[in-house]
């Protein structure tokens, strides 16, 4: 039985930050409830949308103000709900794990379940006043 290694290096710099969301987004480019929203999204733009990700994580987590923009209209418009959300959280979580420990890395984890949050409240109010209520 192959022991699992545990992680020892926190996140500190850009080069950790791309291999979190490099990781992370190819597990969603994989993964049967994620990735056909994503690539069908995305198409061939994976690179320049890895670039925005990239800076996105750069300002939130090493406090390096690279990223300009505002992350939440291009989601939505996609049919995501709950389901897709917790899916979302399950992989970012377990990538991080994998790959990074300590203050920072935890942060990431605290930081995606705000943000999940944040868009799950945004597209619940959206959909009430489009009449498009999932949930009815």
């Amino acid at each position: 039985m192959e022991r699992e290694i545990k992680p020892i290096k926190d996140i500190e710099n850009l080069e950790d930050i791309k291999k979190m969301v490099n990781t992370f987004y190819a597990k969603v480019r994989k993964d049967e409830l994620l990735g056909p929203i994503f690539n069908e999204r995305i198409g061939d733009h994976w690179d320049e949308h890895l670039s925005k990700l990239h800076s996105f994580w750069q300002s939130i987590l090493l406090n390096e103000r690279t990223y300009t923009g505002h992350p939440f209209p291009p989601h939505a418009q996609l049919p995501i709900d709950k389901e897709h959300f917790d899916r979302w959280l399950s992989l970012f979580t377990e990538t991080v794990d994998r790959l990074f420990a300590g203050d920072i890395a935890d942060e990431a984890k605290s930081r995606a379940y705000k943000i999940a949050d944040v868009f799950q409240g945004k597209l619940e109010y959206i959909h009430r006043r489009s009449g498009n209520d999932p949930h009815k």
